[in-house]
């Protein structure tokens, strides 16, 4: 079935990889070992494929941004080892601005979720059918993405969050939380996520604690972030969390009404 497929004799293919049959690999493509390309896939220069992947029917990799501000700049899309991209995902590469879209290692892409130019989706985050990441959009790692949800562009999402199906994103989602409504807020942390990934009480119970005095004691954020500062005791989660906030430039989500 090889005369069904078509490779550019300038894409570089690794060992052990199956593709099948109506996919068109273009030049300027690097796939690893190990892969497996659905039928019906279109890869476009840039890609650069780790190992591992497997890339389902219908999915477009590495198409030109679209943005009317792109001039045909040479931008890659970076994608990792152990990636699942499922049926008719599509990934834009990048612009000038970043001038790639990077995709860690061990990422879930499902079924007909866009990623748009210039992202960073780190390691292990899983985003679910139907989610619209706009341009610029950074989501940490092991993030959940729940499905029909869409990412307004240079949102910032947080490692460990977990985002309801069907939401809205225009601000930025602390990592560890859950967020849910219209508009988007804080409903909780994310406890079970949290212990699914290897947290104990401790730590919990300390991000529980932070996040009391962001969004339910009554306090502004620069309010909370000198209280935390000032009484909180030192932890990685109290770094991560001012950090993230500090870094913010949209705002974060808010509270409880």
């Amino acid at each position: 079935m090889k005369e069904l497929v078509i490779i550019s004799k300038d894409a570089l293919i690794g060992k052990n990889v199956q593709i099948d049959p109506f996919s068109t690999i273009h030049e300027n493509v690097t796939i690893g070992d190990n892969c497996w390309i659905g039928s019906n896939v279109t890869i476009y220069p840039g890609a650069r494929i780790g190992s591992n992947c497997k890339i389902f029917p219908g999915s477009v990799i590495s198409a030109i941004p679209q943005d009317l501000k792109f001039k045909g700049e040479d931008t890659t899309t970076i994608i990792g080892d152990n990636v699942i991209i499922r049926e008719c995902v599509t990934i834009n590469r990048g612009t000038s601005y970043r001038n790639t879209t990077i995709i860690e290692n061990d990422v879930f892409l499902m079924a007909y979720s866009h990623v748009a130019h210039d992202c960073i989706i780190r390691k292990n985050a899983i985003i679910a059918n139907g989610v619209a990441i706009a341009g610029h959009v950074e989501i940490d790692e092991f993030a959940i993405i729940g499905g029909l949800s869409a990412i307004q562009q240079f949102s910032r999402i947080g490692k460990y969050s977990m985002i309801s199906g069907g939401s809205l994103v225009r601000k930025d989602v602390p990592p560890y939380v859950k967020v849910a409504k219209e508009p988007l807020r804080f409903i909780g942390i994310n406890s079970i996520g949290l212990k699914r990934n290897g947290f104990n009480k401790d730590s919990i119970d300390r991000i529980s604690a932070i996040f009391r005095v962001i969004f339910q004691d009554g306090n502004n954020i620069s309010m909370a972030m000198q209280i935390l500062e000032k009484n909180q005791e030192e932890s990685s989660e109290k770094k991560e969390i001012l950090k993230f906030i500090r870094k913010s430039k949209t705002g974060i989500i808010k509270g409880f009404y």
